[in-house]
C-alpha cells in the first residue's frame, strides 16, 4: 500500500528505526510476554488468596503492574507493526536518518557525537538523537564542515559538523 495505511481513525505513519532499535524493542516485548506477565499474573492469584481485595494492597499493586505491562506490549506491538527498518550501513553521503555525527559546539569547542534515530529508540544520554528534534531537523542534508543553528530552550546554538559516519 505504500508508506502509509489507511485505518479508521485516520492514517497510519510508517516509524523510522534502525536495526538495533528494532532489536532492542523485540527483545523488551518478549521479556514482556514471557517473564513480566506471567509473574504479574502470579502475584495477582497469590495476592487474591490473601481474602478481601478491597484493602488488598498487593493486589492493586500487582493489577496495576498489570495493566501497564499489557499497555506497554500493545505499544511496542504497534511500533514494531509500523516499523521500518533502515540499516544505516548502506546509506552515505549527507546527514539522513541513521548518521552518527560528530559536532562541536562553536562556542565552547565541545565535541559531541549523535547518531539520529527514530522517535521510538531516542536516548539522548546514550548519543541516540531523536530525528524530530530541533538538532536533527537542522541537521539533515548538512554535509562536514557545514555549520547549523539550532534554536534550544537555553538559546541559539553553533556547531559545526566534524564528521559524518553510517554503520
Amino acid at each position: 500500500m505504500g508508506a502509509e495505511t489507511l485505518i479508521w481513525w485516520g492514517t497510519m505513519e510508517k516509524i523510522p528505526m534502525t536495526r538495533a532499535g528494532h532489536a532492542a524493542l523485540d527483545s523488551e516485548l518478549k521479556t514482556l510476554k514471557s517473564a513480566e506477565r506471567p509473574a504479574v499474573i502470579k502475584a495477582i492469584a497469590e495476592a487474591r488468596e490473601h481474602g478481601d481485595l478491597s484493602e488488598n494492597a498487593e493486589y492493586h499493586a500487582a493489577r496495576e503492574k498489570q495493566s501497564f505491562i499489557e499497555g506497554r506490549i500493545k505499544e511496542i506491538e504497534g511500533l514494531l507493526g509500523r516499523a521500518d527498518v533502515i540499516d544505516p550501513a548502506k546509506l552515505s553521503g549527507t546527514i539522513k536518518f541513521g548518521a552518527t555525527v560528530t559536532l562541536v559546539d562553536e562556542d565552547t569547542e565541545e565535541e559531541r557525537t549523535y547518531q539520529i534515530v527514530g522517535e521510538a529508540e531516542a536516548d539522548i544520554e546514550n548519543g541516540l538523537l531523536n530525528i524530530k528534534s530541533p538538532l536533527a531537523r537542522a541537521l539533515i542534508g548538512k554535509d562536514e564542515g557545514d555549520s547549523v543553528e539550532v534554536r534550544t530552550p537555553g538559546g541559539e546554538r553553533s556547531y559545526e559538523v566534524v564528521s559524518i559516519r553510517y554503520i
